[in-house]
């Protein structure tokens, strides 16, 4: 998707289509707090990008407007999103809210042009969601992620077996999935500006230079990626977290918070018909320090909001006092399993 949160946020308010819009909290507000989610293409005309500080977003542009995210919104357009998906194909591997790979060698619409697939989806999901999206074509996962960042906003590019060499050769290293703040400088003092100049290098030598990253990198600027489309994924945990404002700053607070988490998180797991035992505390205080702690049980976990409430309270009583204030809580429960009679206890009387 292009933009995606900024671009549901013009959508539900269009006077922020002509403004450079930057989908964080107001540093103002914070005290200089927080990270920017995504920023419309206005305001990353300003060079303001995703994970960048809130307060640095503001430096760059004083006039930029900040919008808290709003991720049940957003949750939910994704979900409209990934319904669409599943018109074309069921072999959906999942990235990001705003992101998946789409297997479409066969398709439900008996489609052989990929191409023409591309365009039917984006433009279904324009005429249900007023939203565009861009899409890459290739042979492996990491080819079409790079051709669908290659022409934002609301692109397709193909990139076929033949092409991928010159394609991968002229692509600037920064573009190279993975290649980050830290690895980019290392990378310049190589001399690896672009594919060609990291094309040169043996798999020894970028191990040596970048440990298994290198392995990876040696494959894939030769635009060898033999993953598939994992759509049958087991699901490792299911958790909910939520952000306060204003602070929680007494244990009735949260452990009014942890029942209504613990409703969701069972809720949640009845729908994937799982249960599991492990329960996982997440904890962020107000200077941002955050702790998460774990317990084990011996048995599964009951599926019953009031229990998981009460052992993630066992688990917050233990963890240092909160007198600043709390930000964030969250349940997570891990270490899954089927439901199914296989793996409920079932109490046992001799008589």
């Amino acid at each position: 998707m292009d933009a995606f949160f900024a671009s549901i946020e013009e959508r539900e308010h269009p006077e922020l289509v002509q403004v450079p819009l930057v989908i964080a909290r107001d540093p103002r507000q914070t005290g200089g707090h927080g990270v920017v989610t995504t920023a419309n293409y206005r305001a990353r005309q300003f060079g303001i990008h995703s994970a960048m500080p809130a307060s640095q977003a503001l430096e760059r542009c004083p006039d930029a407007v900040f919008k808290a995210p709003d991720f049940p919104l957003f949750r939910m357009v994704s979900d409209q999103i990934h319904t669409i998906f599943h018109e074309y194909t069921d072999k959906i591997e999942t990235v990001a809210l705003d992101e998946a790979y789409l297997d479409v060698t066969t398709n439900k619409q008996h489609l052989d042009d990929p191409v023409l697939l591309a365009h039917w989806l984006q433009s279904e999901i324009w005429e249900k969601t007023r939203l565009t999206c861009s899409t890459g074509l290739s042979y492996s996962k990491f080819l079409a992620k790079e051709a669908s960042d290659y022409r934002k906003p609301a692109g397709v590019t193909v990139i076929n077996a033949e092409d991928a060499h010159d394609f991968l050769m002229a692509l600037p290293i920064a573009k190279y999935r993975g290649v980050g703040k830290k690895t980019l400088p290392k990378m310049e003092a190589l001399g690896i500006k672009t594919g060609a100049d990291l094309y040169r290098f043996s798999e020894l030598a970028l191990m040596k230079e970048f440990g298994k990253f290198g392995y990876f990198l040696y494959r894939r600027v030769r635009g060898i990626d033999e993953r598939p489309v994992e759509y049958q994924r087991e699901r490792k945990s299911i958790g909910k977290e939520r952000t306060y404002n204003p602070l929680l700053h007494e244990r009735a607070e949260v452990q009014a918070q942890l029942q209504k988490l613990a409703e969701l998180v069972v809720t949640a797991l009845q729908e994937h018909q799982k249960h599991g035992k492990t329960i996982v505390l997440k904890i962020r205080y107000a200077d941002f320090t955050t702790i998460t702690k774990r317990r084990t049980e011996p048995d599964f976990i009951p599926l019953d909001a009031a229990t998981v409430a009460e052992r993630a309270l066992a688990i917050f009583d233990e963890l240092p006092p909160a007198s600043s204030g709390i930000r964030l809580v969250g349940i997570t429960i891990t270490n899954l399993f089927e439901l199914n009679f296989q793996t409920i206890n079932l109490p046992l009387k001799i008589r």
